[in-house]
């Protein structure tokens, strides 16, 4: 058996989950290895020299990194790597940074994944435990990394955001709760252009859990309904609905969540929660009924769901200019999202969008743009996709690289109670440096431009 101190953990990726697995793998005795082939930020940096970490950055020592008796893989990194490859085919186990610090936390885990509203969930999941007083962490794909907050492992609870990338190096991992929001196609490019692959990804959320633990999923979404369909799996079902009511689960009638987890209901009506739209009906709906699995009181749910503020770039309400309500949707980077979107205003809308197309197919939301979008503001370097598809559907389209025009039109061609909607349903590369920088560029652009219309107005 070899001892800990001479077994060899070997990190790929520098980032916040690479980092902290190897302050975990440190903090249990290991020798361990960070390598990127990036550059560190200084931040990172800094926190791997100050614990004494031995890390490179700019290149792959290949001869070092084979020597590894396990490696804890960056969820950006595919496995269809050439290094990757070459550690499979020599048969050194590569996990990922969660599957790595599930092994040292006692907590119970709420692990929730979907192509669409997995931070909400997640989020949203958080503050109704944190608010009812619950001992509980928060990370996955937000916030801190899970390896580090192992290390002290002083909570009961985690709730976890799992992407698509994470579940794909998980094994051993088993969730208490696990939720699936939904599985449309997204990074298919990643699963070689086969959906199926997307979707066994997903449902790998599912593969220790055990007929006691809650597995809590929309099931009018036809990927998971269908997966389902295929086998059994011996958990506690909880679906969620709006066309079905369970006796276990969630269901949405005439504007009112009803929750159901034997033997407890709980209901509230959608208007009172300060999310909107019928995605995020899905979101609150999964949410509460973790919260009440985790045995949330139904007062402290109530609460927790009416106090709760979410996520920038999502569906976020800037500003009113003209009476034209701004809304900065910056997250939206697949069609499905911008479908949500869409859905959430029973006013005229004019739709930003645009960006690094991923392979988007509108037909999803064809009838949608034709009863809702007045107009389209393309705002990308390529847009000819977008115009190609739209030009037939949309009465005015215009082109722009800037984000204040971007503005100034919405603002030239709407009227009150109109929404002028960022939800690009494209990635944010072309023009800026991420989703979240978009949107803020786009909230800067909305103030200025309100403030300078007060101005003129004095």
């Amino acid at each position: 058996m070899i001892s800990r101190n001479t077994f060899k953990t070997v990190v790929l990726g520098g980032g916040e989950s690479g980092v902290g697995a190897a302050l975990l793998a440190q903090a249990k005795g290991f020798d361990v290895f960070l390598s990127d082939k990036g550059t560190l930020s200084e931040e990172y940096r800094n926190i791997l020299n100050v614990h004494g970490v031995d890390f490179e950055e700019g290149k792959h020592t290949e001869e070092r990194i084979l020597a590894a008796d396990e490696v804890i893989k960056s969820p950006g990194i595919p496995d269809t790597a050439p290094l990757v490859k070459k550690l499979y085919a020599q048969g050194t186990p590569v996990i990922s940074e969660i599957e790595f610090a599930a092994r040292y936390t006692k907590a119970k885990k709420i692990a929730i994944t979907g192509s669409n509203g997995k931070t909400t969930t997640t989020l949203l999941t958080y503050h109704l435990l944190k608010s009812a007083g619950f001992n509980v962490g928060l990370a996955g794909n937000i916030g801190e990394s899970f390896a580090k907050q192992v290390i002290e492992d002083k909570f009961d609870w985690f709730v976890l955001e799992l992407s698509s990338f994470q579940l794909d190096n998980m094994y051993q991992f088993k969730a208490d709760i696990g939720i699936l929001l939904n599985i449309t196609p997204d990074h298919l490019d990643r699963y070689e252009y086969t959906f199926q692959k997307y979707v066994d990804s997903k449902f790998r959320l599912l593969q220790n859990m055990q007929p006691s633990d809650d597995f809590i999923y929309f099931v009018d979404n036809e990927a998971i309904a269908s997966e389902l369909d295929k086998k059994p799996f011996m958990v506690n079902h909880l679906p969620i609905s709006f066309v079905k009511k369970d006796s276990n689960g969630g269901f949405l009638h005439e504007g009112k969540l009803h929750l159901t987890r034997h033997p407890r209901t709980f209901e509230i009506s959608a208007n009172e929660l300060p999310i909107k739209g019928p995605h995020n009906a899905i979101n609150a709906m999964a949410a509460t009924l973790a919260a009440m699995a985790a045995g949330v009181s139904d007062e402290q749910i109530r609460q927790g769901l009416l106090t709760f503020q979410n996520a920038a770039h999502r569906l976020e309400p800037i500003a009113d200019i003209n009476g034209i309500k701004f809304i900065n949707d910056s997250k939206a980077t697949n069609v499905d999202s911008v479908y949500y979107a869409l859905n959430s205003f029973d006013t005229p809308i004019i739709w930003i969008a645009g960006g690094v197309d991923k392979g988007n197919d509108y037909t999803q939301i064809e009838d949608l743009v034709r009863q809702k979008v007045k107009a389209l503001i393309c705002l990308g370097k390529d847009n000819s996709k977008l115009l190609s598809f739209f030009t037939p559907i949309v009465p005015v389209i215009i082109e722009t690289q800037d984000v204040s025009k971007a503005v100034a039109h919405a603002v030239s061609l709407g009227h009150p109670d109109d929404v002028a909607l960022l939800s690009p349903a494209c990635a944010s590369f072309d023009l800026f440096k991420n989703y979240e920088n978009r949107g803020d560029l786009f909230k800067a652009a909305v103030l200025d431009f309100a403030i300078n219309s007060q101005k003129n107005d004095e």
